[in-house]
């Protein structure tokens, strides 16, 4: 309490709030995260699942769109991302083919649902999602996903450099760790996004749905 003082004292922390047309953005909800038998396994992956598929459930009964991002590399040697490959070797469960690189049950995309394919840790690092997000007129990115401290931090960040309102539900996010999850929420929170818990989530999108039309149109 008392960090949160200190911050809140320094102006960080202020609230973004809701727009008016949000989208709910699944980053990474893959397989990889919540095998066991996968490097990039998470202790607390299935349970941030169950969380996604609530919150893609309240989106869906609130007409809002879904969108969900899916790392995917030729081959084995991520030629497309080779720095990133690099540092981090354990991409290549996302070389095509893998299973790992399929989405964690209970997640899949609905018919006319978004997928973004991407290279590299945001969902916007050159991907069209800004240009996609701009033409259905969202002005509010609700994100969890996969990890707290990487993809999300990512997406979450450079959806406010693009001009959204970046919303990051705690429950549907995990990481490694207990510290770079919640630590990471913290910043977030301090200077980027709303972090906001899953009830908070499912109830603003239910008022969403009672005042905006359905706005699940998929892209031409």
């Amino acid at each position: 309490m008392e960090l949160e003082a200190d911050y809140a004292k320094a102006g960080f922390a202020r609230r973004l709030g809701w727009g008016l047309r949000p989208a709910v953005l699944l980053v990474d909800p893959a397989l990889a995260y919540t095998d066991p038998a996968s490097p990039l396994f998470l202790t607390t992956g299935r349970k941030a699942a169950e969380a996604m598929a609530r919150l893609a459930g309240a989106a869906r009964s609130a007409g809002v769109p879904v969108l969900w991002t899916a790392v995917r590399f030729a081959d084995e040697s991520c030629s497309e991302a080779p720095l990133f490959a690099a540092k981090v070797p354990a991409l290549k469960v996302f070389a095509a083919g893998n299973p790992l690189g399929g989405f964690a049950p209970p997640l899949t995309p609905a018919p006319g649902e978004q997928v973004v394919v991407k290279h590299y840790a945001s969902a916007f690092a050159g991907t069209a999602l800004a240009a996609w997000l701009a033409s259905h007129s969202i002005d509010t990115l609700v994100v969890g996903g996969f990890s707290t401290s990487g993809c999300v931090r990512a997406s979450a960040l450079d959806a406010l450099q693009h001009g959204f309102r970046p919303i990051v539900v705690r429950d549907a996010c995990a990481d490694r760790d207990g510290g770079p999850h919640e630590n990471n929420l913290f910043d977030l929170d301090a200077k980027y996004a709303d972090v906001i818990g899953l009830t908070e989530a499912e109830d603003a999108l239910s008022r969403t749905n009672q005042s905006a039309p359905n706005r699940t149109t998929p892209a031409p």
